[in-house]
């Protein structure tokens, strides 16, 4: 069973950024695909960026491309989210969940298994 502890978050100025962290624990999780989604307020669970196994193939949500990127590191079995020019919509509780899967997906229903959140405030 793989377990997901997230860090990272906090409060940060318009056209900021921040790093997310999002490390496993538990066996597998090397050819697990890995995901973060964001929630704000009265809003659905959205899909941010998404990575797979090998770290070689990602997908961005177009509100954060080219402005987000996810990475990760195989040996620490941990994936970022390097977030720049935060925007005051970019707030939220970000999540990050895993994959059984070696390829990556960009809906939450595809997910098995999910961290806790952590929040993100941009202040304008």
């Amino acid at each position: 069973q793989v377990q997901l502890a997230v860090s990272g978050g906090g409060l940060v100025q318009d056209g900021g950024s921040l790093m997310l962290s999002c490390t496993a624990s538990g066996r597998g999780f090397k050819n697990h695909a890995v995901g973060w989604f964001r929630q704000a307020p009265g809003v659905e669970r959205e899909f941010v960026a998404a990575i797979n196994w090998s770290g070689v193939g990602t997908s961005y949500a177009d509100a954060v491309r080219d402005r987000f990127t996810i990475s990760r590191d195989i040996a620490k079995a941990t994936v970022y989210l390097q977030m720049n020019s935060l925007k005051p919509e970019d707030a939220g509780i970000y999540y990050c969940a895993g994959r059984r899967r070696m390829a990556l997906a960009t809906t939450a229903a595809e997910f098995d298994y999910w961290g806790q959140g952590t929040q993100v405030t941009v202040s304008s």
